[in-house]
C-alpha cells in the first residue's frame, strides 16, 4: 500500500509550530468550555429545579386543602413526560426537563392519591442562557485560538528566519565564501542573554573564522614554498644543462623539470585558491581550440566536432583546463582518447577504468592519487579552478560502458544583431 506523502511546505518548523499550537489550544479551549458548560448548565438547572419543587409544595398543600389549582399545575397534566408519571405514581417525588408545546419546560410531579400531581415552570430563559453561553464560549475560543496562532506564528517566524539565515551563510561557506557570517547582534554582546539559534549562529561564525585562518595560512605556506622553490630550480636547471650528455644528465633533466612544473603547479594552485586570478574575455570558435590543444598535446587523441560553437572565454585558461583532461587522460586511462564537442559541452573521454570513487564523490583532491599512479593529483584540481574562473562547469563521469569522462560545460556566445544589420544583410536565394 503506497504511503500518503506530506507536501513539503509541511515539514517546515513554521508549518509544525503552528499545527501544534492550534491543537493545544483546540484542546484547551474544548477542556475550559466544557467545564464551564458543565457548571453553569449544573446552576441553571438546580435553580429551575428548586423552583419547580417549591410549587410543587404548594401545589399539594392546596391539593390536600381542597384549594383550587394554581395556572400551571394539575394532576395528571397533559403532556407530562411518562417517566416522571411512573416516578410520581410510584410514590416518589422527580423533575425533568422536556418540551412542552414547542418550549422547553421544567416539570416537578409527586404522588397524589395514586395519581401524579406536577406542576410546570417555563424553562426557556435558561435554555436561552445556556446556549448563548455555548456560542460565546465558542466565539471567545475562536478568537482566542486565532491571537496565540498569529502571536505564535511570529514569534516562531522570528526564529526560523535567523535558522534560514544561519543555513544560507553555511551554505555559502560550503560554495568557498569564507568571508560569509552570521553576525548575530545576540552574539556580540556577552552580557546580553542568548538563545539556542545565536548559540549556533556564534558558533558557525567561530568555526568559519577558524576554518578561513587555517585555509589561509596554508594557502601562504603552498604559496611560500612554491616561491622559494622556483631560485634553487633555476639555478638547478641552468647546472643541469652544463652537465655532459649521456643518460645520467638526462635523468637529471627530467626530474629538475617535473619539479619546476610541480613548482608552477603549485603556485598556480595558491593563486586559484586566493581568488586573485582575472580573466581575459574573448570571442572565439571552440572546435578550433580544441583542435590546438590537441596539436599542443603531442598525443593520439581523437577529435570529434558534433556542433561548433562560439564562446566568450579565456583563451588561456581553456586551453590550460583542456590540456590537462587530456594529458590526465593518457595518463590514467586508456586509449583511444576522445575529445568531442557539441555546442557549449567538451568532453574529453578514455577507455580504461574509469575515475576512483572518491574523486566522483568529493571532486579532485591535491596530491591524492591511486597507489599506481604518479602523478600528484594536480592537474584535475587546476582544471577545476581555472573552469571556476572562467565561468565553466566541469564535471567528472564514469561511462556506463566503462572509461573516464571528463565533461566541461560552457556557456554559448550569442549575437545580438539589430533590425536595421539584419534589414542590410544581403538574402541568399
Amino acid at each position: 500500500m503506497r504511503r500518503l506523502r506530506l507536501p513539503r511546505w509541511a515539514a517546515t518548523l513554521t508549518w509544525k509550530a503552528a499545527v501544534f499550537i492550534t491543537v493545544m489550544c483546540c484542546a484547551l479551549a474544548a477542556m475550559l468550555g466544557a467545564l464551564v458548560h458543565v457548571a453553569v448548565t449544573r446552576q441553571t438547572v438546580d435553580q429551575a429545579r428548586e423552583k419547580a419543587l417549591g410549587r410543587l409544595v404548594d401545589v399539594t398543600r392546596a391539593y390536600e386543602a381542597g384549594d383550587p389549582m394554581r395556572p400551571h399545575a394539575g394532576v395528571d397534566p397533559p403532556g407530562l413526560p411518562r417517566s416522571l408519571r411512573e416516578l410520581a405514581v410510584g410514590g416518589k417525588r422527580g423533575t425533568m426537563v422536556a418540551d412542552f408545546q414547542g418550549r422547553p419546560t421544567m416539570w416537578a410531579a409527586g404522588p397524589a392519591d395514586g395519581r401524579a400531581i406536577a406542576v410546570r415552570v417555563d424553562y426557556t430563559l435558561s435554555a436561552d442562557t445556556i446556549s448563548g453561553l455555548d456560542q460565546a464560549i465558542v466565539g471567545s475560543s475562536v478568537l482566542a485560538i486565532g491571537a496565540t496562532l498569529l502571536v505564535g506564528a511570529f514569534a516562531v517566524t522570528r526564529v526560523t528566519r535567523r535558522l534560514h539565515l544561519t543555513a544560507q551563510v553555511a551554505r555559502r561557506i560550503s560554495a568557498g565564501d569564507l568571508d560569509a557570517r552570521v553576525n548575530d547582534p545576540r552574539t556580540k554582546n556577552p552580557s546580553r542573554p542568548q538563545d539556542e539559534v545565536a548559540t549556533v549562529s556564534g558558533a558557525l561564525d567561530t568555526m568559519a573564522s577558524s576554518l578561513q585562518g587555517k585555509l589561509l595560512s596554508e594557502q601562504r605556506f603552498t604559496a611560500d614554498v612554491a616561491h622559494e622553490l622556483r631560485t634553487p630550480l633555476t639555478g638547478l636547471s641552468a647546472a643541469a644543462e652544463l652537465l655532459p650528455e649521456g643518460r645520467p644528465t638526462e635523468l637529471v633533466r627530467d626530474r629538475v623539470r617535473a619539479m619546476r612544473s610541480l613548482t608552477e603547479d603549485l603556485l598556480e594552485i595558491s593563486r586559484l585558491d586566493a581568488g586573485s586570478e582575472t580573466v581575459d574575455l574573448d570571442v572565439h570558435e571552440l572546435a578550433h581550440l580544441a583542435e590546438r590543444v590537441v596539436r599542443a598535446s603531442a598525443t593520439d587523441t581523437e577529435v570529434r566536432v558534433v556542433r561548433d560553437a562560439t564562446v566568450e572565454t579565456d583563451k588561456r585558461r581553456l586551453e590550460r583546463v583542456l590540456g590537462n583532461l587530456v594529458a590526465n587522460a593518457h595518463s590514467h586511462g586508456q586509449p583511444p582518447v576522445v575529445l568531442t564537442v557539441d555546442g557549449g559541452v567538451v568532453t574529453v573521454g578514455d577507455h580504461g577504468a574509469g575515475y576512483p570513487e572518491y574523486l566522483l564523490e568529493h571532486g579532485p583532491q591535491r596530491f591524492r592519487t591511486d597507489s599506481a599512479s604518479k602523478g600528484h593529483g594536480l592537474g584535475l584540481t587546476i582544471a577545476v579552478g581555472q573552469s571556476a574562473v572562467i565561468g565553466a562547469e566541469l564535471r567528472f563521469l564514469n561511462a556506463p560502458e566503462g572509461g573516464a569522462v571528463a565533461r566541461l560545460t560552457l556557456p554559448e556566445y550569442i549575437q545580438f544583431v539589430s533590425d536595421g544589420e539584419a534589414a542590410a544583410q544581403p538574402c541568399a536565394e
